[in-house]
């Protein structure tokens, strides 16, 4: 099996070899297709839902735009953290320089992905959506549990993100613009996966050992509630109300209930919840 160590060196390679420029990757056209669909309308946290049933075609498509650019905003703010978190692990001692070199190829393409993700959100919907996760409550970490901590929220925020960028970019029926930023951002982000699983397997193997049964629940808690909280923003108020849903607040609550919607976060989240209990980082699924 490889070491993570061994893997960056492999995929430092592999991202050179497909090294692009994000400012000619993607060909920007005025408007989006209105005939195709913004993104795989079963992916939209209302499908199956009440509210769903009462939007007639143009307001589903309506709202599968504003989703879509929900989601991209998502994984931006995602990503944002992400380099903040990176730039400062650059050069650390606790870093060999495989895997400081991969870190150079992480940051380049996570900031190509800003970029995309932020174009589309201004041209087709004019903002970005905030960040309005709120911040779990501190508490104190064990040794070495804060680079566990960081590659668990990279984790999550990449692989749900991922989830969306393979079903959208190989669905016909959603836009083609839009299937091709999807692409393109999992072709990197199948390099970062890779990396990110084997990087944070070794992390916790090396740490939590030392961990007390308390340090280690508090941890398990924590990663519960962040996975939650991600997935809470998938059903955005705010996207509601720019597609021209009423009563938006009530719509989510309504929503994130749903036995449609809670069975579309544990099947998007499998592959992910499934990783994090084959490694122990979990022991038993979380509610979703």
């Amino acid at each position: 099996m490889e070491t993570a160590s061994e893997i960056a060196d492999r995929l430092s390679r592999a991202s050179c070899r497909k090294f692009y420029d994000v400012y000619r990757a993607i060909d920007w056209p005025e408007r989006l297709d209105d005939a195709a669909w913004a993104m795989s309308p079963e992916l939209v946290s209302l499908h199956g839902t009440p509210a769903w049933d009462a939007l007639d075609e143009a307001g589903r498509h309506r709202l599968a735009l504003h989703e879509m650019a929900n989601v991209f905003s998502l994984i931006l703010h995602g990503e944002r953290l992400l380099v903040q978190g990176l730039a400062h692990r650059l050069y650390a001692r606790s870093n060999n320089r495989p895997i400081t070199g991969y870190l150079h190829h992480f940051l380049d393409e996570e900031n190509k992905h800003m970029v995309m993700f932020g174009e589309y959100c201004h041209r087709y919907v004019g903002k970005v959506y905030p960040d309005k996760k709120l911040a779990l409550a501190p508490r104190p970490l064990a040794p070495g549990e804060e680079e566990v901590v960081f590659f668990c929220m990279a984790m999550v925020v990449e692989e749900l993100g991922d989830f969306y960028n393979v079903v959208i970019e190989q669905d016909e029926r959603v836009d083609a613009l839009t299937r091709r930023i999807n692409q393109v951002h999992h072709i990197d982000e199948a390099r970062h996966l890779a990396f990110g699983r084997l990087h944070l397997a070794e992390l916790f193997e090396r740490h939590a050992p030392g961990w007390d049964a308390d340090a280690l629940a508090a941890f398990r808690r924590w990663l519960g509630d962040y996975l939650r909280a991600c997935w809470g923003e998938y059903y955005n108020p705010a996207a509601y109300r720019d597609a021209g849903i009423a009563d938006a607040y009530e719509v989510r609550q309504a929503a994130i209930g749903h036995p449609a919607a809670v069975a579309h976060r544990v099947r998007a989240s499998e592959k992910l919840v499934g990783y994090l209990l084959r490694t122990g980082v979990l022991a038993e699924r979380p509610a979703l």
